[in-house]
């Protein structure tokens, strides 16, 4: 084998046969040579930014090592160091980079790869970069030069004469005048020529050099291309030399690998090798087999579905997460193939680990979630996989042969079965087979119009038509916000007053949808987010984020923003920062909500169910079922364990599952949540005290879709605050936590400290004093109402009436005007009265603390002549009121005026009198 080692160690300088090859450097030896070389030139080593970009709107993954450094090269942002160095993960499966189709199919297409780069960020150029790179090629990689040639822009004489400084022979030094060797960022901003390093495989492999005909040959395989930012390009498409002149460079690990381990096939390099043999091994097939190409999509596959999990992206219906699964059904439909009845990709999990968790521990971190979210979604995947198949099949079998399928079977495969037009064209491609696109297209197009049609019908507010034209047009916002709550996007539409618009000017309040998003938009209790809007062209143009909504049935974030500078315009780049301190707050509340609807259900019973949430930045608020308040040892009981979960610290993990599979661990589906055919599971806190809340010990388990704590110390503390009735079998908790918990109990500190100092006592004895006093006051109360009536029986001081009885038309009636007896003492009076009287009627007038009160009675020899209800009535109607009631013998009413009593007496005999 033509090998390739380290620091110019060829098979020329190799000992003789009988001691064997020289030992081929691995993947990691290449990037830990290429990395250690650049830092010891003084470069920064810069770890791998994540598979998202958080600061590239118009990339749907990562996919050079510029990407992370693209503000540096434009000037937006500085940093401390102007020489970087990186390996980059990258994935190219969506949008303009998409290499789906071609992976394991060709030596050297891929979803992922990693990409070896140094910069230079106005610091150095091109008379350091090219010898850098003919340096670390020739005498680190031990690359012979005699194999090696290089291209520049056919203008770029300064490249051409450097590279002959270096050693290149001018007949190796190969010109092109295309735009393959001159990059641009875009229309406009910075530019400028490229110069690439190719290393020929020999006649062996057809192909020719860049630039000739053959170029798209195995021959001549390019290795290395190095970026010069030259000049700034404007609209007008002139050019000015940047005053900041930089140097971007990508050399493709898999390619080097390829090169220095002898091969011109990617898949051949060891750490890719490795995982075909994993493959082969977990499936019981030969790795060099007829199943070869299947192999190596799968060890590809692997690759990008578990970095992109790792990177926070899960398999979806919409965006980044459709991409992800449509990658994981591609290597799980090959798995199938090959044979496998059971899911295969989550073990292959470890074998990845190993090789790459050292350079990445992001793998290492994330390896059970990975292989927990493969083997779902695998299990879920192989339960249609045979029936789209058989369908495929069934409709095959009635077309003539090496006819197109119908674009409506293709669709159906879509749409019912979950099956990509990918993937069904891959399954067609090995039988020779094409789908016809024109019929798939007109069955989305119509599905779209049936799906607008029950828009319109749905009773949504009367512009909602706007925002469903908007989903259909843009699709779904793409939500980053679990793990970052800074991100720029680029404004997709903007609208004011329930119709799209071009601009929101200063000082306008619109709303702004854009691709992706930090914010969270309000679902399931959680409040939107709030926080800033800024165009990356001019950081002084913002607009305030005052919420956040869900929008076109859930598929948009609609930001409300007030413009406070500039204009934010239909296709702006902005950078979008999420109010860090007021969303901590609302992650806290929804995670001790969680904590809390467990406790209850602890407390209370299984009964307990939630009816209803708020997740808001001061507070939370939550509904449940339960017939009665909660006693006072029950409600301390619950915060006493939300409160030790709390200090348990336990990690909250999220994970996604099937909403039956999710159930099956005892997941809590919580009121207001729409479920899909996926659904988030939270699951925090273990019951045996460890942290580790594996399922069958975890005391939290979820259905949610909400932003939480990363543990659940930060929550930081949970105090109630209120229990009530929401309504008939609902109660209300209120609650705090964190700071705002803390402000509380100091405040009730405070406010108890202040009623010991009055009470003249020790916080600690207030309870009993206060009961003391209340006794007392009670007694005090009792002996008051009592001298009262005695003084309005004797008739004393401030009694008006007398208390002497009359004869009214043949019954003894007592009529008295009472001051400062309340309504509540008449009754007794009433009774005394009637039993001093033996037979007759009494009417009393109270007045109290601004209330009048009436009452009357009959003795019962008279209720067959005289209702106590009548006198009532009568009184209390020429007192200006309404109504009163009761019995026959005891009645009793209210009114506003007392200084109508005479009439009001008055009235009352009239009715004695018949």
């Amino acid at each position: 084998m033509d090998t390739v080692g380290l620091r110019g160690y060829t098979v020329a300088d190799a000992p003789k046969p009988a001691r064997g090859p020289p030992p081929m450097p691995t993947l990691n030896d290449i990037r830990s040579t290429f990395l250690n070389y650049f830092e010891k030139q003084g470069h920064r080593v810069v770890p791998s930014s994540p598979l998202v970009p958080r600061n590239d709107p118009t990339l749907m993954f990562a996919n050079s090592g510029m990407v992370q450094f693209k503000n540096l090269f434009t000037g937006v942002e500085t940093r401390d160091y102007k020489r970087a160095t990186s390996a980059q993960k990258c994935v190219r499966a969506g949008g303009k980079h998409n290499d789906l189709d071609n992976v394991g199919y060709t030596a050297r297409h891929h979803t992922f790869f990693e990409m070896l780069g140094n910069f230079s960020f106005g610091d150095y150029f091109k008379s350091d970069a090219i010898p850098f790179a003919w340096d670390l090629v020739t005498r680190e990689y031990g690359i012979p030069k005699d194999r090696l040639l290089v291209t520049v822009f056919h203008t770029d004489d300064e490249a051409a004469d450097i590279w002959k400084k270096v050693g290149v022979p001018d007949d190796r030094i190969i010109r092109i005048a295309t735009d393959d060797n001159f990059w641009q960022m875009g229309p406009t901003g910075p530019c400028g020529p490229c110069t690439e390093i190719f290393f020929d495989h020999g006649d062996k492999y057809w192909g020719g050099p860049p630039g000739s005909p053959e170029e798209d040959g195995d021959r001549f395989v390019e290795i290395w291309n190095l970026v010069f930012m030259q000049y700034e390009q404007f609209e007008d498409g002139t050019r000015r030399e940047l005053a900041a002149q930089s140097i971007d460079t990508g050399m493709g690990i898999e390619r080097v690998a390829a090169l220095l381990q002898g091969t011109n096939d990617n898949y051949a390099t060891d750490l890719i090798r490795s995982l075909i043999e994993a493959s082969a091994d977990a499936t019981s097939t030969d790795p060099d087999g007829p199943g070869k190409t299947h192999h190596r999509v799968i060890a590809d596959h692997l690759r990008s579905t578990s970095f992109l999990i790792a990177d926070g992206v899960m398999p979806s219906n919409d965006g980044r997460g459709y991409v992800l699964r449509r990658i994981m059904r591609r290597a799980m439909r090959h798995a199938h193939m090959l044979g496998s009845k059971d899911p295969v990709m989550h073990r292959l999990v470890p074998a990845l680990v190993r090789k790459m968790g050292g350079q990445y521990g992001e793998l290492v971190r994330a390896q059970a979630l990975i292989e927990e979210t493969l083997r779902l979604e695998e299990t879920r995947f192989k339960q249609t996989l045979d029936r789209g198949l058989k369908l495929l099949d069934d409709e095959l079998a009635h077309l003539p042969e090496s006819a197109a399928l119908p674009g409506e079977t293709a669709f159906k495969l879509y749409d019912t079965f979950g099956f990509p037009l990918d993937l069904t064209q891959d399954a067609l491609r090995e039988r020779g087979r094409q789908v016809d696109i024109g019929g798939f297209d007109a069955a989305m197009a119509e599905q779209k119009a049936k799906a607008r049609a029950a828009w319109s019908g749905s009773g949504e507010a009367a512009d909602a038509t706007v925002w469903f034209d908007i989903a259909e047009r843009v699709g779904a916002s793409d939500f980053l916000g679990y793990d970052t709550e800074i991100a720029e996007g680029q404004v997709l539409a903007l609208v004011r007053d329930g119709a799209e618009v071009d601009a929101l000017a200063e000082g306008e309040t619109g709303w702004v949808v854009l691709n992706q998003t930090p914010f969270y938009g309000e679902a399931g209790g959680q409040i939107g987010d709030t926080g800033w809007l800024r165009r990356l062209e001019n950081e002084d143009e913002c607009a305030e984020v005052t919420d956040t909504q869900r929008m076109g049935g859930g598929k948009l974030s609609a930001h409300q923003v007030t413009v406070g500078r500039g204009t934010i315009r239909k296709g702006d780049a902005v950078q979008m920062e999420v109010d860090h301190a007021r969303r901590g707050a609302i992650r806290a509340n929804h995670s001790a909500t969680h904590l809390m609807h467990e406790a209850l259900r602890r407390a209370l019973g299984d009964h307990v169910a939630q009816r209803g949430s708020l997740n808001a930045p001061d507070r939370l608020r939550f509904d449940f079922s339960h017939s009665k308040p909660l006693a006072p040892d029950e409600r301390a009981r619950v915060e006493a364990e939300v409160n030790d979960y709390i200090r348990q610290n336990a990690p909250v993990a999220t994970r996604i599952m099937t909403p039956d599979d999710a159930r099956a661990i005892g997941a809590q589906a919580l009121f207001g949540e729409k479920y899909g055919d996926e659904v988030r599971v939270v699951s925090m806190g273990a019951r045996d005290g460890s942290g580790k809340g594996a399922d069958g010990n975890t005391y939290s388990i979820e259905l949610c879709g909400g932003t939480h704590v990363t543990r659940t110390g930060d929550i930081g503390a949970f105090v109630v605050t209120a229990d009530s009735a929401s309504s008939a079998g609902v109660r209300r908790i209120e609650a705090l936590t964190g700071a705002s918990a803390m402000r509380h109990l100091a405040e009730q500190t405070e406010r108890l400290a202040q009623a010991a100092a009055v009470l003249k006592s020790a916080p600690a004895d207030v309870p009993e004093r206060v009961r003391a006093l209340l006794d007392e006051r009670r007694a005090l109360a009792n002996e008051v109402a009592q001298l009262r009536r005695e003084v309005a029986m004797s008739g004393g001081a401030g009694q008006g009436g007398g208390v002497e009885a009359r004869e009214v038309a043949g019954v003894r009636f007592l009529a008295q005007v009472l001051s400062g007896v309340s309504g509540k003492d008449l009754p007794a009076l009433i009774d005394e009265h009637k039993a001093r009287l033996g037979s007759g009627a009494v009417l009393l007038i109270a007045e109290a603390g601004g209330k009048v009160a009436v009452a009357a009675g009959v003795t019962n020899d008279l209720t067959g002549r005289v209702s106590a209800v009548d006198l009532v009535k009568a009184a209390v109607g020429a007192l200006g009121g309404k109504g009163g009631g009761g019995r026959a013998d005891m009645a009793q009413g209210g009114a506003k005026d007392a200084s109508q009593a005479d009439a009001a007496i008055s009235a009352a005999e009239a009715v004695i009198e018949g």
